[in-house]
């Protein structure tokens, strides 16, 4: 297939007028589980779809960025903003953000510290936490040295243990 400015030029205007829009959203905190979900698939679709509109108008860029100060050095700049957002600052948290934090702290809590907090009694949350196939040993064991850092584990037992189903 033939790269041609027909198709790679509309598809990078409609996949940045998407990644806009769902950027936005997620700004503002009022995206929705898909708009989040195609902003994040749907960026590598933009990064395919810019490379095409390059390669289509290769010739024009290529005469553009030699001909233009201007065009190098916003370039350049943009290069720059990315390298430092590389950078973290010297003092910044490193621990995470505050959800991470309460997730670690979830999961390093005792299971019979969970309950209250859960509203189940520990019983039941070692019951649910069986079906939904994590065992413990005891209401002392904390979920952590069961799931072991495992995200889908970690996510079955955070539903088990404050899921109302």
């Amino acid at each position: 297939m033939r790269i041609s400015r027909e198709w790679a030029t509309p598809l990078t205007i409609g996949v940045f007028g998407l990644m806009a829009v769902t950027g936005g959203l997620m700004f503002f905190h009022l995206d929705t589980r898909l708009n989040k979900l195609a902003h994040e698939w749907l960026g590598w679709a933009m990064i395919a779809f810019a490379i095409f509109h390059v390669m289509a108008n290769w010739l024009a860029f290529k005469r553009y960025f030699m001909s233009s100060n201007l065009a190098r050095g916003l370039v350049g700049s943009f290069a720059v903003v990315l390298a430092l957002s590389f950078v973290t600052p010297q003092g910044a948290q490193k621990q995470g953000s505050p959800p991470t934090l309460a997730m670690r702290a979830v999961m390093k809590a005792p299971l019979a510290t969970l309950a209250p907090v859960s509203g189940k009694p520990v019983e039941q949350l070692l019951a649910d936490l069986a079906k939904a196939g994590i065992v413990l040993p005891d209401a002392q064991a904390t979920l952590d040295s069961v799931v072991k850092g495992d995200r889908g584990q970690e996510g079955k037992a955070m539903r088990a243990v404050f899921g109302r189903g």
